[in-house]
């Protein structure tokens, strides 16, 4: 049953079945739901309600997706402890975690905690999960580092060379040296 759940559950590919197909679908449609009340910013019943449902909709494919672990990760008993670590756990407990901590206003203390509610934004992460685009770009990634790390390399070396050179060039321009390398990386990255 736990093998039938979990080929349900985890992202479909060209093979899958029309219900792990609807099942991607709905979780898509549930992520991009999650982001409306987070742009609106509205204290909306209507909001308020999508965002109780979509939450309630990821806690259970949370607990899904734990109840499935074995599938996944093979490794016995020692997978239900390995899978909250995994990278889309964290994301999906983070985007899970700001619904479920009450937050009064009138206690001091507690207001720290409404940095937690920025963990919602997290809920746009788990798009990834089902998108075959983001599967594409990081497997390009993964296979062009090298050259990428290369462009990277250089463009730090030009930030810090060009921000050097303009440093000492104009010094009543800049105030410090971090001036004059915000300069330098606004000049590599816009029309600037």
């Amino acid at each position: 049953m736990l093998k039938n759940l979990y080929k349900i559950i985890e992202p479909s590919g060209n093979d899958s079945s029309k219900l792990s197909s609807l099942y991607d679908i709905a979780m898509l449609i549930c992520i991009i739901a999650s982001m409306i009340p987070l742009a609106v910013k509205s204290d909306s019943i209507i909001l308020n309600i999508i965002d109780k449902i979509t939450v309630t909709v990821f806690i259970i494919d949370y607990i899904l997706r734990l109840i499935t672990a074995k599938q996944k990760l093979n490794k016995g008993v020692k997978s239900y402890f390995l899978y909250p670590l995994q990278p889309m756990a964290i994301i999906d407990l983070l985007s899970i975690l700001p619904s479920l901590i009450p937050i009064n206003a009138g206690f001091k203390v507690l207001r720290l905690f409404r940095i937690v509610k920025t963990f919602k934004v997290f809920r746009s992460f788990k798009i990834f999960r089902y998108s075959k685009n983001v599967e594409r770009l990081v497997e390009v990634l993964k296979k062009q580092s090298k050259s990428l790390m290369a462009v990277l390399s250089m463009a730090v070396f030009y930030v810090l060379f060009t921000a050097l050179v303009m440093f000492n060039i104009e010094p009543d321009t800049f105030n410090n040296f971090f001036d004059a390398i915000y300069w330098a990386t606004i000049s590599l990255t816009s029309v600037g």
